[in-house]
């Protein structure tokens, strides 16, 4: 049965916390146990990510497509699979979701409910990992969707993990991520300084994404409920 709008935005938002949760949570974990070995630290933090991610994927595409994310919301609007109104209201409920996520991993660690980030994170290096980590997010999503649509959480989980780890901003491809860690000064802070940059960045990378997907992949795989409809639908008649 199809979702309401409520319902899908409920999803996002939802979502979208407890992504936020993942990241900002385990960060303050990771660093509290590993004390100076940052390896460490990076290595819980990518692993509970990742894992986090197919989980909340696999939960909640059913309900609202699991975007959890404004660049991934952007890509389907270029392609018209989702309209201008309903792409703005996803937006706005992943924002409020991030945003609650990291006031909850602040209360549940016994940190200051608002902070304001001061790790910096600039430079032309960090950019172009945003660019990259974005690009390869999408490009990882609609080359799922042109051959393995069941595979997206899996490939989503596992590139999110590894591109923690090869990009130069640790990947954050994502608006609603980026402003949400502007509100902590744990262990995945940015500065609010950085954030546009960081922002431009991904939304640019996903709209190049979303324009090259034709080329790279083709035309997502066509399910087999929209298969049999067309199939079952009268043939139509010459003008």
């Amino acid at each position: 049965m199809e979702k309401t709008l409520a319902q899908r935005l409920a999803g996002e938002a939802v979502g979208t916390a407890f992504l936020l949760i993942a990241i900002v949570g385990s960060g303050i974990m990771a660093e509290g146990l590993a004390g100076q070995n940052a390896a460490a630290a990076l290595l819980a933090n990518s692993t509970v990510v990742g894992a986090a991610l197919i989980v909340l994927i696999l939960i909640f595409a059913p309900v609202s497509g699991a975007h959890f994310n404004p660049a991934v919301t952007l890509a389907f609007l270029m392609r018209k699979d989702i309209g201008p109104r309903d792409a703005g209201l996803y937006v706005a409920a992943q924002i409020v979701g991030a945003v609650t996520g990291v006031f909850a991993s602040h209360a549940m660690f016994g940190e200051p409910i608002l902070q304001i980030g001061t790790t910096a994170r600039e430079g032309g290096g960090q950019l172009l990992g945003e660019l990259i980590a974005t690009f390869g997010l999408l490009a990882t999503i609609f080359g799922c969707l042109a051959g393995r649509k069941d595979a997206i959480p899996y490939a989503v989980g596992l590139y999110i993990f590894a591109a923690i780890w090869f990009t130069s901003s640790t990947c954050f491809a994502n608006p609603a991520v980026t402003i949400a860690r502007a509100l902590t000064d744990t262990y995945t802070a940015i500065r609010p300084i950085d954030a546009p940059a960081f922002i431009l960045a991904e939304v640019a990378a996903a709209a190049v994404a979303t324009l090259a997907a034709p080329f790279l992949f083709g035309a997502p795989a066509e399910s087999e409920e929209t298969a049999e409809a067309k199939e079952a639908a009268p043939p139509r008649r010459a003008a």
